[in-house]
């Protein structure tokens, strides 16, 4: 009888393709495990947030504002939403934020500048920044030279005006003015009057002040302490000198 053969049967190979697949499955898997242990470790959360620059607000304010806090996720820290954040504070002009690996966060404030002073109702010091926002200072804070605001109102919209004109004039040509006082008329809602540490006593308006500062420094040079008024003209009359008695000239004669 003859023999059947039996058709051998061919082993099957693992197809290459499948191998690959396999393989980029596990190291998938492999990273993904690896991210969930690093955010859950304490190298992905905020470990130190330093603030630098500020003189008037404080780091409370800060912290609260920037939205940042110790042990939050540091990689989720956008830099342009906590700038954004950080000016919207009436102190803050500008604010820059640098992230360093591990965990630190530093934050440089440039705030507002002083542009004047005023006393609260308490009686107590304020700086007026060129945002007409009013901050506490202590004596070592004080720029002598700034002038000190009279008579305003919080609210009142020219405040806010004068604080920003004063703000763009150099110190230089603002140092002699010692005092500021609304003085509104129906023709110049803005109008205000000045005093200055060398005995003037000046009538202008906040909108016409930076024009006429100049004018304002020649006179005070070159002139005797008087009345000047910078307003559609300019104009400076003399204090009257006092008037010399009889009397006072036999005295004087004696």
């Amino acid at each position: 009888m003859p023999k059947t053969r039996l058709p051998l049967l061919k082993e099957d190979k693992p197809s290459k393709k499948m191998s690959r697949k396999v393989t980029m499955i596990l190291l998938l898997l492999f990273i993904a495990l690896l991210a969930v242990i690093f955010f859950r470790s304490s190298l992905s959360r905020i470990t130190e947030i330093h603030f630098q620059g500020n003189k008037y607000t404080t780091r409370e304010e800060l912290m609260s504002q920037s939205g940042l806090s110790v042990g939050g996720q540091f990689f989720a820290v956008s830099k342009t939403s906590v700038k954004n954040s950080l000016k919207e504070l009436k102190t803050v002009q500008e604010a820059s934020v640098i992230k360093s690996f591990p965990g630190k966060v530093t934050i440089t404030i440039k705030e507002y500048p002083a542009v004047a002073y005023e006393l609260d109702p308490s009686g107590e010091l304020e700086a007026i920044l060129s945002s007409g926002a009013a901050v506490g200072v202590n004596e070592s804070g004080i720029a002598v030279e700034k002038p000190v605001l009279t008579g305003w109102d919080a609210k009142d919209p020219y405040k806010a005006k004068l604080c920003q004109v004063l703000a763009s004039i150099p110190n230089e040509l603002t140092g002699d003015i010692s005092e500021i006082v609304p003085s509104p008329t129906l023709s110049f809602p803005d109008r205000i009057k000045l005093y200055t540490r060398s005995h003037f006593e000046v009538i202008t308006a906040i909108s016409l002040l930076k024009d006429k500062v100049e004018y304002l420094n020649q006179v005070i040079e070159t002139e005797e302490p008087g009345l000047i008024k910078m307003l559609e003209a300019d104009s400076y009359v003399p204090f009257q000198a006092p008037q010399v008695t009889n009397e006072d000239k036999g005295d004087a004669q004696e």
